[in-house]
């Protein structure tokens, strides 16, 4: 197994998560992002609020996940957005199509 950075936030609707994932991986910070809707009950300034929302799963190096969480934090349009990231284990062959995706071309 090979490991790579999984990189997972939150958006107020589908299409500002497809906007900010397609820069992602544009930008080659991400080889992929996953979109899911969900639904989200959560506390915020003393009340309890919920609503439905975009989760984005992000692909990538551990060495590109600081400037992908970066570059995501300054395209969001919460005042706060969270930003989880985490190690997983891969097959050697996902690893190699993450890593070749993400690479800086000159």
């Amino acid at each position: 197994m090979s490991r790579i950075r999984l990189v997972r936030t939150t958006f107020g609707n589908a299409d500002e998560a497809a906007r900010v994932a397609l820069a992602m991986i544009e930008d080659r910070l991400a080889a992929c992002a996953s979109l899911s809707p969900t639904h989200s009950i959560y506390r915020w300034h003393g009340e309890v609020e919920a609503g439905d929302e975009t989760a984005v799963l992000f692909k990538t190096t551990p060495d590109r996940a600081a400037a992908l969480a970066a570059a995501i934090e300054a395209r969001h349009c919460y005042d706060q957005p969270v930003i989880e990231a985490w190690e997983a284990d891969v097959d050697p062959a996902v690893a190699d199509w993450v890593y070749a995706e993400t690479a800086k071309v000159s």
